[in-house]
């Protein structure tokens, strides 16, 4: 690389910084959405939800307060998938707390 393109690049770095609407790594700009905690809250609320209603269809089943075992199965495949995805979002955020953890300071 000659110095004239060295001095360049450098020029053009120099504007780069806080000083051009980049925030500083302390600043975090505020949303006014719900947290990570109240999301996951909801989340597990909404599978566990299914959960009931998986349980509730089999109970009717069972006892012969309905005979649509189409909506049974919908309510179970439904909980299930719900679930199987709660797991794997659990694994994967497992996954990367020991990730985290192994990096070295």
């Amino acid at each position: 690389m000659n110095d004239i393109t060295l001095s360049s690049n450098l020029k053009a770095l120099q504007g780069v910084g806080p000083s051009k609407g980049l925030s500083t790594p302390g600043e975090t700009k505020g949303t006014d959405g719900p947290s990570f905690a109240d999301t996951l809250a909801q989340s597990l609320d909404k599978v566990n939800t299914l959960q009931k209603e998986a349980d509730v269809a089999i109970q009717d089943f069972v006892t012969g307060d309905t005979r649509n075992i189409h909506e049974t199965m919908l309510a179970v495949g439904k909980a299930d998938i719900a679930f199987r995805l709660t797991m794997q979002v659990r694994n994967k955020m497992v996954e990367a707390y020991q990730e985290v953890m192994r990096m070295q300071v």
